[in-house]
């Protein structure tokens, strides 16, 4: 399953700071907001809770999001394997323009899903949801959709 708009590559780093600097002069033009990160998200194995810092960098059309994880009862971050540096490549993010299809296409499809969140506990309307696609891409992918008004704030971060 692939479709959407392409516009994340995601990394988990183990310091958001180390590598926030690693981004400076590589594209990075204003300093990016960090966003503290504490929810939990359905699994196959039930609720699980992450936490941690995240933050999004825009290089022109592409946002890169930074992952720092303190808490991951899921183990999708902290099973993120290391390549040696500061920054592990982790998943690409597709925003999709209708949910409800897209969400009822996703149990027939090949890729089974690592962790979802829907708004019933989350005010600001975000949903998504993680594919692992691993055994065919290695990594995983993220969809979203978002209101208007949340998409125009995350581009303006």
């Amino acid at each position: 399953m692939l479709e959407g708009r392409h516009y994340q590559n995601a990394y988990v780093c183990d310091n958001l700071e180390a590598g926030i600097d690693l981004l400076r002069g590589r594209g990075l033009v204003r300093e990016p907001v960090i966003i503290p990160v504490d929810q939990h998200v359905l699994t196959p194995q039930g609720l699980k809770r992450q936490k941690g810092r995240i933050c999004f960098i825009w290089i022109g059309e592409l946002q890169i999001e930074l992952i720092e994880s303190e808490i991951d009862e899921v183990g999708i971050y902290a099973g993120c394997q290391s390549n040696g540096g500061a920054l592990r490549f982790h998943h690409v993010c597709f925003g999709v323009s209708d949910w409800a299809d897209f969400r009822r296409r996703v149990d027939s499809q090949e890729f089974p899903i690592a962790m979802e969140r829907e708004p019933d506990d989350n005010p600001n309307g975000l949903k998504f949801l993680y594919l692992d696609a691993r055994k065919v891409f290695g990594h995983y992918i993220e969809y979203t959709w978002m209101p208007e008004a949340m998409w125009q704030h995350i581009k303006a971060m």
